[in-house]
């Protein structure tokens, strides 16, 4: 279902390729054995780049991970530092180079890759520690757009939403621009900009500004992409906060995606033997990747995850008869053929049985009684029911001590529901809260009510019924099994984010100009010229290719609702989705929040 696009009209290896390309070009740079010092975060970006095979082809004997101290040993010719443009890291290089061990011989170079730029405020605070001239190549790898599949791209940048909607920095959005550009050499100049919000109209001029000013940009590639839209994450406060039910949405929500991998319990992963009563638990979590190259998850991926135990179960079935073949091939012709197909068959068990495993880790939590009353609540505030009141459940959680975070997400939901809280009520949450947790906290439900998400209610005016309505945000007959709208990836709550690009492929954004005025920031739409001859000529039947660029952070149930539209026979439109960060409600509250240390006191 999700590899749709690997068949579809939409490469996404050219942009890898270039990513390999450049690093190779930097690499050779260095001459002679290498090692790498990593910023840690950028390691799981990287690995969806290049392999380490690549870089051993290119003599990187060594790989550390960036840490205060002196470097550990290691016989190289160039030290070379993997890292993103912040002060903080520039600390710990100073210290590894003011550490290293000036008598040996023969002297070691060292060099700074700055991810995704170099920055001059960096370069003049090495200067200033006395170490710059240490660094004999000091570049940058625009590492903007990461492929993480088929359909999806991401930039990675964890503080993007909270440096465009606290910081009011800008930064990410110039990386997102810059991102788009390299794209559109790839992949041909996208005619038709379509956008809703603030930052998406900053991203839109940047996009035109760059062109203007390379007008050798201009490249006689056939567009790939009839249209980009850009969305805000502030057009839709809602959906990263509501709980996703999607298989992959759960498996987030749950255990956390890094990058296309999670680690799970070990105890569901350990191979049963029989009689040893389960003495040799393996103790490390059990690391899996996540993605479309796998047959059986590309296909469960974007189910609800009520659809799912029956798919495993039907896959268990065909499996087992399979492997019950083997007792029928009797010719010689018969056995050869049955165990060419063998390692193809042992995978699919592997990947059944993992999948089987990671379900009944899901259904254990599904079926808690603690999951069923959130989520009931969820829905009731997504519906419209007692937005404007304090809720009990709300305040028993909170009685209780449950996590915080969970806590953050329901308020923050309420609040958004009923466009902000009256104040009494807000005033009423803030202080159970800063009284149970810690006062803390006030910094965060400050930068919360900064964002918008948890806010008083100020021309008494709830919108929210309204841009439900219109919008059909909620729907009460989903059919969670044979979806017919996307709906289904929140169990009766289609995402607004989605809607908005559904509602745009047809009958197009005037039908609900309205609405579109209710929600934050300008709608707009531009043109960017083809030169003669790149213009399209639709072939009947051949479906249109939209990008949507999420600012500020998606979901995986938004990502399943998009592909969803593009598997709908008369949809007429296939989705390529990119986003500044793959988040989740938890992942997205947590970096709103300020880490305080309590007094020691």
């Amino acid at each position: 279902m999700a590899a749709h696009l690997s068949s579809g009209r939409v490469n996404l290896t050219a942009l890898r390729e270039a990513g390999r390309r450049e690093l190779r070009e930097f690499l050779d740079k260095c001459a002679g054995s290498k090692a790498i010092v990593w910023d840690e975060y950028l390691t799981g970006p990287f690995g969806l780049i290049a392999q380490y095979s690549l870089l051993k082809e290119h003599e990187v004997e060594k790989m550390f991970t960036l840490k205060p101290g002196r470097l550990p040993p290691a016989d190289v010719k160039n030290i070379i530092f993997f890292v993103r443009p912040k002060l903080e890291l520039m600390d710990i290089i100073t210290d590894n180079v003011l550490r290293e061990d000036r008598g040996r011989s023969p002297q070691r170079d060292f060099h700074i890759l700055f991810v995704p730029r170099r920055s001059l405020l960096c370069e003049q605070w090495l200067k200033e520690q006395g170490v710059l001239g240490s660094f004999i190549h000091r570049e940058q790898y625009s590492l903007d757009l990461i492929p993480f599949d088929g359909d999806l791209l991401s930039m990675e940048s964890e503080s993007a939403f909270k440096e465009c909607y606290l910081e009011s920095d800008q930064t990410s959005l110039y990386h997102a621009a810059k991102g788009l550009m390299t794209l559109q050499a790839l992949y041909g100049t996208i005619p038709q900009i379509f956008g809703k919000g603030e930052c998406a109209r900053h991203v839109a001029n940047m996009m035109i500004r760059m062109k203007r000013e390379f007008p050798g940009s201009q490249n006689s590639i056939f567009p790939v992409f009839d249209t980009l839209l850009l969305l805000d994450r502030n057009v839709d406060l809602l959906t990263p906060l509501a709980t996703q039910l999607t298989y992959e949405g759960l498996i987030d929500e749950i255990y956390g995606i890094q990058n296309t991998y999670v680690k799970l319990p070990p105890e569901k992963f350990a191979p049963k033997k029989q009689g040893e009563g389960g003495k040799d638990l393996p103790t490390e979590p059990k690391k899996l990747q996540l993605n479309s190259a796998e047959e059986l998850y590309a296909e469960i991926r974007d189910k609800n995850f009520n659809a799912v135990g029956s798919v495993l179960s039907k896959k268990a079935k065909i499996i087992s008869a399979a492997f019950e073949e083997r007792h029928h091939a009797k010719t010689v012709g018969e056995i050869k053929q049955f165990v060419s197909q063998l390692p193809h068959m042992q995978a699919a068990r592997s990947s059944l049985a993992n999948h089987t495993s990671i379900a009944e880790l899901i259904k254990d939590i599904t079926t808690s009684e603690d999951f069923f009353d959130n989520l009931t609540v969820e829905q009731e505030f997504m519906s419209g029911i007692d937005t404007d009141k304090v809720n009990n459940y709300i305040e028993d959680c909170i009685a209780q001590k449950h996590p915080l975070i969970k806590i953050l997400r329901l308020v923050c939901l309420q609040s958004v529901c009923n466009s902000g809280l009256k104040q009494k009520v807000l005033d009423h949450y803030k202080r159970e809260i800063l009284q149970t947790y810690g006062y803390e906290h006030i910094l965060t439900l400050n930068n919360l009510e900064k964002a918008g998400l948890l806010k008083p209610q100020t021309s008494g005016r709830n919108n929210y019924p309204t841009i439900r309505k219109t919008l059909r945000l909620w729907m009460d007959d989903v059919n969670e099994q044979n979806p017919n709208d996307i709906s289904y990836v929140y169990s009766g709550y289609a995402p607004l984010s989605v809607r908005l690009a559904q509602l745009l492929a047809r009958p197009g954004w005037r039908s609900i100009e309205e609405v579109l005025k209710m929600l934050p920031g300008p709608h707009f739409e531009e043109r960017q010229q083809l030169p003669t001859g790149l213009q399209k000529k639709r072939q009947h039947g051949e479906n249109r290719v939209t990008l949507v660029f999420f600012l500020g952070g998606v979901t995986y149930a938004e990502i399943a609702a998009l592909r969803f539209l593009s598997q709908m026979e008369d949809g007429g439109t296939e989705y390529v989705i990119a986003t500044t960060k793959l988040i989740n409600g938890t992942s997205w509250i947590k970096s709103l929040m300020e880490k305080l240390e309590p007094a020691p006191f």
